[in-house]
């Protein structure tokens, strides 16, 4: 990935995400283990004493396990306390009927745990990785980011989504160029019921082609249709090694298998929504 030098713009936005975190008395950072909310737990242990940070993550089934085991490395890495907790998304109706807001469900269930967590520490901000191009997007999980009284200090301070790659490759942070890698459920087209099944059937099947060597990849669970998104120029590659992959893919249980010859398209399943 192709990462250019920092515009005098977002110097300045990093200059000001010192003076953010030097008001900043305590942190609980919603932590995924992608580059957004790895570079606000880094910033916050780097700002504040370790006994003021801590960085949660929910260990749910949509969450891929790699993402797990990522994170507690990164936190490791960095000398940044982690705790795990389990959010529980799959007992709310709401969420398991898969409708367009599905993702308020669950940054609901994440937050309200944030939220107990910080009756520990009363003084602590609960802090997220949204980003200024954030703000811009489709996201209804930022309501309850909202409703919780969560701070996103990239967003607030200017920072869009290259300038946070770059400054994090320049904290030496080497998640700086990690594919994206929204929850699980948004591999499932809206109205379909998410399941446990589901979850762990996706994850399979994007580690197997994450292993094949496509890193950036999304496997759409389309009733039991597995409809595999790459980026356009990886298209010929994934069409040499189709067959055997379409095998491996319905080993795990889908009835059939295509290639989305459109590519990969962040968010392609919103287009369904009004």
């Amino acid at each position: 990935m192709k990462i250019d030098q920092s515009t005098p713009g977002e110097i300045t936005a990093a200059g000001k995400l010192c003076d953010w975190f030097a008001s900043c008395p305590a942190a609980l950072i919603a932590f995924s283990g992608g580059v957004d909310s790895s570079l606000v737990a880094f910033l916050s242990r780097r700002h504040l004493p370790r006994e003021q940070v801590l960085a949660v993550i929910s260990a749910s089934p949509s969450l891929k396990l790699a993402e797990l085991d990522d994170a507690r490395a990164f936190c490791a890495a960095h000398d940044i306390p982690l705790e795990v907790i389990v959010s529980r998304e799959l007992d709310d109706p709401n969420y398991v009927l898969n409708p367009g807001n599905r993702c308020y469900f669950c940054k609901h269930s994440l937050y309200s745990e944030m939220l107990g967590l910080r009756r520990l520490r009363p003084e602590a901000w609960i802090l997220n990785g949204q980003n200024a191009d954030d703000l811009a997007d489709y996201r209804p999980g930022a309501r309850a980011a909202q409703e919780s009284g969560a701070r996103a200090p990239l967003a607030e301070c200017g920072l869009g989504k290259s300038a946070v790659r770059r400054l994090a490759r320049q904290r030496g942070l080497r998640c700086w160029d990690k594919p994206a890698s929204p929850c699980l459920s948004s591999r499932i087209p809206y109205g379909q019921r998410v399941t446990h099944e589901k979850l762990r059937r996706i994850d399979r099947a994007e580690t197997i082609l994450g292993e094949s060597g496509f890193p950036v990849v999304r496997v759409r669970h389309c009733e039991r249709e597995a409809r595999v998104e790459v980026p356009a120029d990886r298209l010929p590659a994934l069409e040499r090694r189709w067959p055997a992959l379409r095998r491996r893919l319905l080993a795990l249980g889908f009835e059939t298998a295509t290639i989305d010859r459109e590519g990969f398209v962040s968010g392609k399943l919103n287009r369904a929504l009004p």
